[in-house]
């Protein structure tokens, strides 16, 4: 187990990677397909990396980060250069941008909302994933056109990994709009 100290030498490196890649970030075009991650709270270490690594090999358009101001980008395996990455103090500000932009929010609620397999999911859609310990940042009902979304589970598990989730939910979408979103 690590130290205090060590601890805290280690956040403070991974944070110095972000600021020396965050450079090249600001030049990523979008991906391929419209779809959008927005990630809620999510703590800066492994799982940020990985849904950008992610949302890469689909091909997402961004990936909106909410209430988190940097993040190690060492588990994106060099991604974070590839995928648009915009940042939100809460997200509020970040509903309001895409809410502008025509796009469908939904939050992932392993309790509540409509069945990935059986959802309806726009075009223009956008993921809400919230922090895996305490869930999302803000109150479902301040938000009413934000819409629920569950991936069927079958084990005695009550939730996945929040990069699983991600990984999952973009597949689902590539997997109806793919192929539309390529010829368009």
């Amino acid at each position: 187990m690590r130290s205090k100290r060590e601890r805290v030498r280690a956040r403070e490196e991974a944070h110095k990677r972000f600021l020396k890649q965050l450079w090249r970030n600001r030049a990523a075009p979008p991906g391929l397909h419209p779809c959008i991650l927005v990630l809620d709270h999510l703590k800066p270490n492994f799982n940020i990396g990985k849904i950008i690594r992610s949302a890469d090999a689909f091909g997402v358009q961004e990936v909106h980060i909410v209430g988190t101001s940097w993040f190690d980008p060492v588990p994106a395996k060099g991604s974070f250069k590839w995928v648009p990455v915009r940042f939100y103090p809460d997200f509020a500000a970040c509903y309001g941008h895409l809410s502008k932009l025509g796009y469908t929010l939904f939050v992932l609620d392993p309790a509540q909302g409509k069945s990935l397999p059986e959802a309806d999911l726009p075009c223009l859609s956008a993921f809400v994933l919230g922090h895996e310990e305490y869930g999302i940042s803000f109150k479902r009902e301040d938000f009413p056109r934000v819409r629920g979304l569950t991936i069927p589970q079958f084990g005695r598990v009550q939730s996945l990994n929040v990069s699983i989730a991600a990984s999952i939910v973009i597949y689902e979408y590539i997997r109806r709009h793919g192929r539309h979103a390529e010829q368009g």
